[in-house]
């Protein structure tokens, strides 16, 4: 894997991946940012939450089950002194479908925790990670 950020202004930046995608980052206004972008720990939990999400949702489809929607929201805990590195990252499903099991969307997201997501793995040795979820049944 490769990629590239590149200083545009301030503290503006532009990621690039190595898959030819791009995002903007930048910083708050009260550490000279113009708040334009997203910030890079930001970044950090979108990566972990997007992983987890892929697999949770892989594993689901695999297994033939009709999904609606899912949703991971993600809330983090972070150091108060420099550098201010996350202490506790929590991921929260909420899988929504049809004649979804309890038991099914738990093993998918253990699965993913203890198994596949390469970014709450690796977090994971140095932060708290917990996940848990909520099941939504519509007929």
């Amino acid at each position: 894997m490769e990629a590239r950020v590149q200083w545009v202004s301030e503290r503006v930046f532009l990621g690039e991946s190595g898959s030819g995608h791009s995002v903007v980052m930048d910083g708050p206004p009260d550490h000279g940012g113009r708040n334009i972008g997203i910030r890079p720990m930001e970044m950090i939990l979108l990566g972990v939450g997007g992983c987890s999400s892929f697999d949770v949702m892989d594993i689901l489809q695999k297994g033939r089950h009709e999904v609606l929607d899912c949703i991971v929201e993600i809330t983090a805990e972070r150091v108060d002194s420099v550098p201010s590195v996350f202490s506790e990252i929590h991921l929260h499903f909420k899988i929504k479908g049809k004649q979804l099991k309890n038991s099914v969307v738990e093993r998918a997201v253990k699965l993913s925790a203890e198994k596949y997501c390469s970014a709450s793995i690796m977090l994971g040795k140095s932060v708290d990670i917990s996940h848990d979820f909520e099941v939504i049944n519509v007929e």
